[in-house]
């Protein structure tokens, strides 16, 4: 009996962790990130930026994946981000600044911006200011 009712608790516990599998879920990616994803990115990291209009520095480093990579794209969600620098620091040490002035509106993407060739990113270092009174914005980067 004993044998018995240890499938029967096996088998209770494995169809409710599969019913909560079915529920709990991840957020569901936003109109950027599909666009990201579709251009065959991969997610590296984020940043938020709080309102003020106040210029702020940030870094991303300690990135979600490791590899040389040969574009990168940025993702801004949730609110307009007015963007004044990047800089890509790559795995010698080198550092390479793409000379450009974005302005996002939220939930948009940056063109693809060319590394080059295959390079790994060790960061990227952001000046950045979301526009006063729109909340919080997420920035992230994208890389292929």
């Amino acid at each position: 009996m004993t044998r018995a009712y240890a499938s029967i608790s096996f088998a209770v516990i494995a169809v409710t962790l599969a019913l909560c599998g079915c529920f709990v879920s991840s957020r569901p990616a936003r109109p950027a990130e599909d666009h990201a994803m579709r251009d065959g990115y991969m997610f590296l990291g984020d940043r938020w930026v709080h309102g003020g209009g106040q210029a702020v520095h940030e870094a991303i480093g300690g990135l979600k994946h490791d590899g040389a990579f040969t574009s990168i794209m940025l993702v801004v969600e949730h609110a307009p981000v007015e963007m004044y620098d990047v800089v890509v620091t790559f795995g010698d040490g080198q550092q390479w600044r793409p000379g450009t002035r974005y302005t996002f509106g939220p939930d948009s993407t940056s063109r693809e911006i060319a590394l080059g060739g295959p390079r790994v990113i060790r960061r990227v270092d952001f000046v950045f200011a979301n526009l006063p009174g729109d909340g919080k914005a997420r920035v992230e980067l994208w890389a292929r």
